[in-house]
């Protein structure tokens, strides 16, 4: 929860957007100005970017509230790239900000379609969640991150300032597609927010969620967006572990644990890219129990028990590539 004392998030991001700006050609990104003044900050899209551009982009997301760092770990004996995730603020971070909940379109002559996640979504507040969380804010600045290929048209960019109440020249965009190094990054670092979102779906008062720590493997850069959704996603459902420490009864732990691995869906087993094509791109046809991570972990403070459910599951993982 936020105390009365707790910086803002969009300001927190702004400080990280900064810093990518002051690094851009040590981290690999292109920084450029819309027509309309709009700071968009490119991680992959014509930039190379890098490791640290992601985990930089990552940090951006959270709101500023967790620590993300990179490196090299085994998962069931698969020796991979890792993110790990340590959130001080889930809720803030993961729900209010790094979950990509706001659908931004545009039409006209170069129609536009991307998800916004960061804390410029805390600005918009008009999605769902907010009515469960709170945690909508007030800022001059706003930073929104969209996984895309595609430069924003300055229309959308000019619709993002309007909902967001800001100026053109205090709205700050970071740009990567998934198949990208800081693609790749920043999905796996959403292994906090993707157990958080379930344990929510699953009618957890996730308010009760104090601290949150996750592991996951970070995707090797595939050959297009699309194959690279699914190696992500992969990596968070078959080798993404969460961690989760609550204050509530026991009961409100036990009555939905054997739902919270990724393992509780009919359609795990299959490789992530193969349910798309079978699902026809539409995921919302894919049964919502399997976006969670191979493993969680929930420590109840209250009560000093520990609960856990699922395993990582390497076969999905040496199939990359």
């Amino acid at each position: 929860m936020k105390s009365k004392n707790s910086p803002n998030l969009n300001d927190r991001a702004r400080k990280i957007a900064k810093r990518m700006i002051k690094m851009s050609d040590r981290i690999g990104v292109v920084v450029s100005e819309s027509q309309n003044g709009a700071v968009l900050i490119d991680a992959g899209i014509k930039a190379p970017g890098s490791p640290e551009a992601g985990r930089l982009f990552s940090e951006a997301c959270l709101g500023g509230t967790a620590r993300v760092s990179l490196g090299l770990s085994e998962f069931g004996g698969v020796c991979l790239p890792s993110v790990t995730v340590v959130a001080d603020e889930p809720v803030r971070g993961c729900m209010a900000s790094q979950y990509a909940g706001w659908t931004i379109k545009g039409e006209g002559e170069r129609p536009y379609f991307a998800m916004g996640s960061g804390p410029a979504r805390a600005l918009y507040g008009a999605e769902e969640i907010f009515k469960k969380i709170g945690n909508a804010e007030r800022s001059d600045t706003a930073v929104l991150a969209l996984e895309t290929r595609a430069y924003p048209p300055d229309g959308v960019l000019e619709y993002i300032c309007g909902r967001c109440g800001v100026k053109p020249e205090r709205l700050f965009v970071l740009l990567a597609p998934t198949a990208s190094i800081a693609g790749c990054v920043q999905v796996a670092a959403r292994i906090v927010e993707t157990g958080l979102h379930k344990l929510h779906e699953l009618g957890f008062d996730i308010n009760n969620v104090t601290a949150g720590w996750g592991a996951a493997p970070i995707a090797p850069v595939a050959a297009n967006d699309g194959a690279a959704i699914g190696w992500t996603n992969d990596g968070i459902l078959y080798g993404g572990r969460a961690w989760y420490t609550v204050v509530c009864d026991d009961e409100e732990i036990t009555g939905i644990l054997g739902k919270l691995p990724a393992s509780a869906s009919p359609d795990y087993g299959t490789p992530f890219f193969d349910l798309l094509k079978r699902y026809e791109w539409d995921f919302y046809k894919i049964d919502p129990l399997l976006f969670s991570p191979a493993e969680v972990c929930v420590n109840n403070a209250r009560s000093g028990r520990t609960y856990r459910a699922g395993s990582v599951n390497p076969s999905i993982l040496k199939g990359w590539g």
